[in-house]
């Protein structure tokens, strides 16, 4: 039995919580201490797992569009309905034209290894819940703007028309479906 994992600095036992997995019945106040920080390190790698797996994290989840201007975003929505022809278009944009697939990956997933990257890592479109935390306004917004605090770089209408760009999303969208 491994009995110096965490120290209490009680003086009601030796001031060493007991193994986890052991049988220990005895229970005194330090023993306790001991079983909440076992249980909070377990919540917190659990909830650091489910971060790294979900990509739920507070960072992921926060708004790119400046607050006096999130609200006007919010209200603009995909002319385009989200068929296969339209979500078709938006992946020859997205894999040519858009380039979109050099940072983001053929996949989706947002590559971590981007020479020259600065700042925030690129977005992972399969990520279910920062699918549904994004409007398609916003994201229409990072592509007009860029994303602030990233190297997501402005594509309307240097690259893309906004046309263009409702069918690239309409295609961002479909990852989250997966």
């Amino acid at each position: 039995m491994r009995d110096d994992w965490i120290r209490t600095g009680s003086e009601e036992d030796s001031g060493a919580c007991p193994d986890p997995l052991s049988r220990h019945t005895e229970t005194t106040e330090g023993t306790l201490a001991c079983q909440r920080a076992f249980v909070a390190l377990w919540m917190a790698l659990q909830g650091a797992v489910a971060a790294s797996v979900f990509g739920a994290d507070a960072e992921v989840l926060k708004a790119r569009v400046p607050p006096d201007q999130i609200e006007e975003a919010r209200t603009w929505s995909n002319p385009f309905p989200s068929t296969p022809d339209h979500i078709e278009q938006g992946k020859a944009l997205f894999h040519g034209k858009a380039f979109c697939v050099t940072c983001h990956g053929r996949d989706g997933k947002g590559f971590g290894d981007i020479p020259g990257l600065v700042g925030k890592l690129p977005r992972n479109f399969t990520d279910k819940v920062w699918q549904k935390a994004r409007t398609d306004g916003e994201l229409l917004w990072i592509l007009k703007h860029g994303s602030p605090g990233t190297d997501m770089a402005s594509f309307i209408p240097l690259i893309l028309t906004e046309e263009e760009a409702w069918h690239v999303l309409l295609y961002v969208r479909a990852f989250g479906q997966q």
